[in-house]
């Protein structure tokens, strides 16, 4: 029997792992410098607390039992867990908290007979008790700093905003709502043709789904429409977070689209959304993922106290399908410096303390220990082999013998 890994998983080997390392390392080094710390979650959650808000579909969770039949599941995304962590074990912290994450998630999907991914890989942050026009703009500043950091080219921020979106929405009938969401999101007109629908209404889809482009221009249709105070206050607010975006990188632009039909698949989102999308080959991927989520903390807190947040997600298999093509990822697995070889038994203390000497130093030197039964021709090969640049031949009582690997 040949023993593979379940339907929708995978192993990683060691080149995967290292260019799936440099990737993440170039990440968590801009966190660092934006003030964020590493949380880790755990991997099962209660199950009412990914379903917490109507957020996440349970059909996409893979879910399992503990000895109480309590019912649990593997998190699909870290948002929820972050946010009941920080309002469950960080009650006395100050606000704001700036955290990131490195983790796997996992998701349920329909088509398990072609083998289709369950389990992926994200690196993201959450911006807890920051609110407000700053905030916003230093999750957007920081994912382009990112992206940046990795090269990365042809990618365009998609910018939306949900309080507008929903507002613009809520003209619709109740009942035909989600449909009509639906079709806007997947930027569907047919859908919306065949909806029982006014004419009026129909057109009032349509013209949503076109808010869609250059800000400038997008924002000047907006403010044609018969607005209410408050959706005016929301567009002014995006407004200035557009120009402050703008301003900020005047000889590097961000590619910026701005689009109000942008809709999330997860609800709890109540401000700003965005995604990062690239195009390469002619294929779009979406990179990232993220938005402002003012209420969701509020759903695990004892009192039920709001806190505002804001975060994004990358998704590393899709950034490192496209930056296979840009050729920066490590081609091989870090060499080995050094091949230890104790040249008989009673050598064998020598060759641990002399490969010990190698290990302890200021910068990182990898080191071998021969473990035997090879003649001096094939220890060579081996190392020629492995990329290692050179053998320490060990005797009890002399010093090494250094040899060059050519």
């Amino acid at each position: 029997m040949v023993y593979q890994p379940p339907a929708g998983a995978r192993d990683l080997l060691p080149l995967d792992v290292t260019q799936k390392s440099w990737i993440e390392q170039r990440l968590e080094q801009m966190f660092h410098r934006w003030g964020y710390h590493r949380i880790i979650t755990s991997t099962l959650e209660r199950m009412d607390t990914l379903m917490a808000g109507g957020a996440i579909q349970r059909s996409t969770v893979i879910n399992l039992h503990n000895s109480e039949n309590e019912e649990l599941g593997l998190r699909p995304e870290l948002t929820a867990s972050i946010a009941r962590t920080a309002v469950t074990h960080m009650g006395d912290a100050s606000y704001p908290q700036r955290l990131y994450y490195n983790a796997n998630v996992f998701r349920r999907t329909r088509e398990l007979q072609h083998n289709r991914q369950q389990e992926f890989y994200q690196v993201g942050v959450e911006l807890l008790g920051g609110g407000g026009l700053v905030a916003d703009a230093e999750i957007l500043l920081l994912l382009t700093n990112c992206l940046r950091s990795l090269s990365l080219k042809n990618w365009h921020l998609i910018l939306g905003e949900a309080q507008i979106t929903a507002s613009l929405l809520s003209s619709f009938p109740e009942d035909i709502r989600p449909q009509v969401r639906s079709a806007i999101a997947s930027l569907d007109r047919i859908a919306i043709d065949l909806l029982p629908l006014s004419e009026e209404l129909q057109e009032r889809a349509r013209n949503i789904m076109d808010l869609r482009g250059n800000p400038t221009e997008v924002l000047t249709k907006l403010k044609a429409w018969n607005l209410d105070s408050q959706q005016q206050s929301a567009v002014d607010n995006l407004q200035s977070l557009v120009d402050l975006l703008c301003n900020q990188h005047k000889s590097l632009p961000i590619p910026l689209i701005l689009d109000l039909s942008l809709i999330q698949t997860i609800d709890y989102y109540t401000g700003i959304v965005f995604e990062i999308v690239s195009k390469t080959d002619n294929q779009t991927r979406v990179l990232g993922t993220g938005g402002r989520y003012d209420k969701l903390l509020g759903m695990y807190h004892p009192q039920k106290q709001d806190i505002p947040g804001i975060g994004f997600a990358v998704f590393i298999e899709d950034l490192y399908q496209v930056l296979l093509s840009t050729q920066q990822l490590p081609e091989t697995i870090p060499a080995i410096n050094w091949l230890v070889v104790p040249q008989n038994q009673e050598a064998y203390n020598t060759a641990f303390a002399y490969a010990e000497k190698l290990r302890d130093s200021t910068h990182l030197v990898r080191v071998e220990i021969e473990l035997g039964g090879k003649d001096p021709d094939n220890i060579r090969q081996y190392a020629r082999d492995r990329g290692i640049t050179k053998i320490a031949w060990v005797t009890p009582d002399n010093s090494p013998t250094i040899e060059s690997v050519n």
